[in-house]
């Protein structure tokens, strides 16, 4: 374990579905001596039903991980301790919401009921922007194939433009992203189950971009 940040830091690891960001928020935790925050997909009523109809259900998920998101941070804001979080709340507003909106899986109404509870969410004295967005990208070929080893519910399932388009908003949102710094890491740059020495790596830079960054609220 490297030394620890001073205490309340708090990284968002951002990219695509599949690219590994459980897996690397859950590696860096432990050597940084971080707390981790999940994205809830067990137990989420709505993930199953959006894959066989985005239409129908593309608003239930979005609202429903708003609020997830929302609770999470609350909490994050309660403890004195620092977190690691597996998907920032930027990617749901910035790339999932809006894309949907975009394609017309999501009415203007639903979207604009969406975009005004973010908002809200946003001037709540419980919410607060990360310290350090940590983006995880590869080429979408890599990604989709770590959808498919991943076999999770029906992504398998779903068509490769969706995945191509999901892709060209990612990489399009970081390239606009400026509510905090960021760090681009490339998943063929480390191997975090077969060479963890590129962990303990990546452990050391994060420390040191963190105590060159200034606090994204300042």
């Amino acid at each position: 374990m490297v030394e620890s940040a001073p205490a309340n830091k708090l990284i968002s690891v951002a990219g695509m579905v599949g690219i590994g960001k459980t897996t690397f928020a859950d590696a860096m935790a432990h050597r940084l001596g971080y707390r981790t925050s999940f994205e809830k997909v067990d137990g989420n009523p709505y993930l199953d039903l959006f894959y066989k109809d985005f239409n129908r259900w593309a608003f239930h998920l979005q609202i429903f991980f708003l609020g997830e998101r929302f609770k999470e941070t609350k909490r994050i804001s309660a403890s004195p301790d620092n977190f690691i979080q597996d998907r920032s709340i930027y990617e749901d507003t910035g790339i999932f919401a809006k894309m949907h909106y975009e394609k017309g899986t999501m009415s203007e109404a639903d979207y604009r009921t969406y975009t005004s509870l973010f908002e809200a969410m946003v001037m709540t004295p419980y919410f607060r922007r990360p310290d350090l967005l940590i983006y995880l990208h590869g080429s979408l070929d890599a990604t989709v194939n770590r959808i498919c080893r991943r076999g999770r519910g029906l992504e398998k399932e779903t068509p490769h433009s969706y995945w191509q388009e999901m892709y060209q908003r990612y990489e399009q949102w970081i390239s606009d992203f400026s509510i905090c710094p960021v760090l681009k890491l490339d998943i063929d740059d480390y191997d975090l189950v077969n060479d963890p020495d590129t962990g303990d790596a990546l452990a050391v830079l994060i420390q040191e971009r963190l105590k060159e960054n200034v606090h994204c609220g300042s």
